[in-house]
């Protein structure tokens, strides 16, 4: 896959996080400018979730019937639309209605970029491109609140989402001008009729389900650790606001670093071997992590080693998780990108709405929930393997 095509995918990779993580600090001056507070604010940001799950599950059939570019580029010119939407609203309700909007364009991004790679690239290679996309995912968290902050105080919060505007309209024309069609034509096109049939086929298909699972339940710990860690930092052991991105950009790091090295080590494993062994390392780090929380430290470091490792071994799970479940889709890759994205963002909104529900004042509940989602996703991991092998060549 040639560098212009690898980045254009990169920044639809970005849509997702830059939209959530990019106005995170402008909820206070949001707040006071709807005269409302910060809770009602929220709101917002779990339309913007609700749209991203609807949203995926739209998409795939589309894109199996229509082919990736025409989905696409309705899907980020809606998103720059609803983006301007965003930045002019009058009052809060139209705000959570833009961003609902807003979600369903971005999600074209999310759902097509991974059955584009599906299209042009074997499972080694597609690992190899979602190991590379990582480094967006894992720089857009970092570098996104740092940004939103400063552009809320030097123009607002509505330059935000005129920012991303800008930014889409960007990604719009580079679509436009450099990404051709990916879907082969002697691919027969899917019917939109039998959108559900596609998803009850493959919700039957143990192993793409499994490896869909197996890279949503390690991305639940992800989730959790968002969840849970402004509270483990900042109030419980008294990290200063100031230096919580410096954390949250370490733990960022290890995961763009350990990507990377899962992209070379691909060329003598397999990504189906690698998964396996992440998740053994994530599990490892997360028994630690609990291990560590129930002892209830006075101090924050001996918590910060095995966290590292578990968001660290994230860069050698999810990229080849996505491989493994979308190998061999064909006409299908579409419905199956999307599934598979819907399917893990639940399962990931579950684990950290479960880190809310245990909360008792400690360290433990965060980790608890962490290193649960790596025994499941290692005893998941395998019986994928063993059902992969079973399969009838």
């Amino acid at each position: 896959m040639n560098l212009r095509i690898l980045l254009i995918l990169g920044a639809l990779s970005a849509f997702g996080p830059l939209a959530i993580d990019f106005y995170l600090p402008a909820f206070p001056a949001m707040a006071k400018a709807f005269a409302t507070d910060e809770h009602q604010v929220q709101t917002t940001l779990a339309a913007y979730f609700l749209g991203l799950s609807i949203g995926q599950l739209a998409y795939g059939p589309v894109a199996d019937r229509f082919g990736r570019r025409k989905p696409l580029l309705f899907g980020v010119a809606l998103f720059t639309l609803a983006s301007l939407g965003c930045a002019y609203a009058p009052n809060l309700e139209t705000l959570i209605v833009a961003r609902f909007v807003q979600a369903l364009g971005g999600c074209a991004g999310m759902v097509l970029s991974r059955a584009i790679v599906s299209d042009k690239c074997d499972a080694v290679g597609s690992a190899k491109v979602f190991s590379q996309l990582m480094l967006v995912m894992g720089l857009a968290p970092i570098l996104a609140p740092m940004l939103g902050g400063l552009l809320v105080n030097l123009a607002g919060w509505q330059s935000i989402f005129l920012i991303l505007s800008l930014f889409s309209a960007a990604c719009l024309l580079a679509v436009s001008l450099g990404l051709p069609e990916s879907l082969p034509a002697h691919i027969p096109r899917q019917p939109l009729s039998g959108a559900l049939r596609q998803y009850l086929r493959l919700l039957g298909d143990r192993v793409f389900v499994g490896h869909a699972l197996s890279g949503g339940i390690a991305m639940a710990g992800m989730f959790s650790y968002i969840a849970g860690s402004p509270f483990v930092f900042l109030n419980l052991y008294g990290v200063p606001a100031e230096h919580y991105g410096w954390l949250f950009g370490a733990n960022a790091a290890g995961f763009i670093l350990v990507a990377q090295i899962n992209a070379r080590l691909l060329v003598k494993r397999g990504p189906a071997v690698l998964l396996v062994r992440g998740v053994w390392l994530y599990l490892a780090a997360g028994a630690a992590l609990l291990a560590v929380a129930a002892m209830r430290p006075t101090q924050l470091w001996p918590l910060l080693v095995p966290l590292f490792i578990c968001i660290a071994s994230l860069g050698c799970i999810i990229p080849n998780a996505s491989a493994c479940a979308m190998n061999g889709q064909g006409a299908r890759a579409g419905s199956a990108s999307a599934l598979m994205g819907c399917l893990q963002f639940s399962v990931a909104a579950g684990a950290a709405s479960l880190v809310a529900v245990l909360h008792d004042g400690s360290a433990v509940p965060m980790t608890l929930v962490i290193s649960l989602c790596g025994a499941l996703a290692l005893g998941v991991a395998l019986l994928t393997r063993r059902w992969q092998f079973s399969r009838p060549a």
